[in-house]
């Protein structure tokens, strides 16, 4: 286990499953501490089915390419299904892998994981930091592209943030993916006025909560008045397409900034509004998110 420690934050990794960050504590001056993200008692980082905890790397692209292919239009590429369940391929494939330590100190770490022998085409290297500073947390991922071919990329981070049920959010984006079912897009769901979270709303619904966002204005506001805690999360122009969800009672919320809407590595729908970047070879996709808490 990693443990970085600054004075104000807290972080626990394992690089071996997928770069994971099991746990991240606010511990400012004065204060018993905050855990910012979800991580149940006994909860073990492992490779088989995605975490559903801390937050972890998405790589070489987010959420799902339905049938286990990536279709940029000019191409189909055939991939290892990893969400049999749903017929997928589920978040890339870094959250499966090991990786290793490049570099690290107390408050910092960098993580590299290269794939390279492979039944598909996709070969890369991967780099994800994450530094602890004064008043918030950030992240670093890459992805170069070391196939002998242009090939599709995407980048995301996955966070399981701690939201009891008064979790209100307050967010702008321009719209969402519109969605049969089975999250297969038809079209964009455009927004005139920021969209239902502009002004503030509460998490907590009867139903299953899954919104793919379309260019987010950050930054994206978490507040839970019953721990006195808000949290604004801020990524970079890369990752300007979250994912919104959480199931009924589940004590959790995923806000998870990536480079593209659900189904967009597989789906003409998707890919037209949110497509996958083409990284030539030797080329380089990044990405950055904060989480910053403060007190209400």
């Amino acid at each position: 286990m990693i443990v970085l420690d600054n004075g104000f934050f807290r972080a626990t990794l394992s690089a071996e499953h997928g770069a994971i960050v099991t746990g991240l504590e606010w511990t400012p001056a004065g204060d018993p501490g905050h855990r910012l993200l979800f991580s149940p008692d006994g909860a073990r980082a492992g490779t088989a089915a995605p975490n559903r905890f801390g937050l972890w790397p998405m790589v070489p692209f987010a959420n799902r390419a339905f049938g286990g292919i990536v279709d940029d239009g000019c191409q189909r590429l055939s991939l290892p299904v990893n969400d049999p369940d749903m017929q997928a391929t589920i978040h890339g494939f870094g959250w499966q892998s090991a990786w290793a330590v490049a570099e690290q100190s107390a408050d910092r770490v960098a993580m590299v994981h290269s794939r390279s022998s492979t039944s598909d085409p996709y070969r890369y290297l991967a780099r994800m930091t994450v530094a602890l500073l004064d008043d918030h947390a950030r992240l670093d991922l890459a992805v170069t592209n070391d196939a002998a071919q242009a090939l599709p990329y995407g980048l995301g981070f996955h966070p399981w943030l701690d939201c009891p049920p008064d979790t209100v959010l307050t967010m702008r984006a321009g719209g969402t993916l519109a969605f049969a079912p089975g999250y297969r897009a038809i079209g964009l769901s455009a927004y005139d006025d920021g969209g239902p979270y502009r002004a503030g709303r509460a998490i907590a619904q009867p139903d299953e909560l899954a919104l793919s966002f379309v260019d987010w204005v950050g930054p994206a506001l978490f507040a839970a008045p019953s721990r006195g805690l808000g949290i604004a999360i801020t990524a970079s122009e890369t990752l300007r397409h979250p994912v919104l969800w959480t199931p009924p009672h589940s004590g959790f919320v995923c806000f998870e900034p990536q480079s593209h809407g659900i189904g967009a590595p597989s789906e003409a729908a998707a890919r037209a509004i949110t497509p996958l970047a083409m990284l030539e070879p030797g080329e380089t996709l990044s990405g950055w998110m904060q989480i910053r808490p403060h007190r209400l």
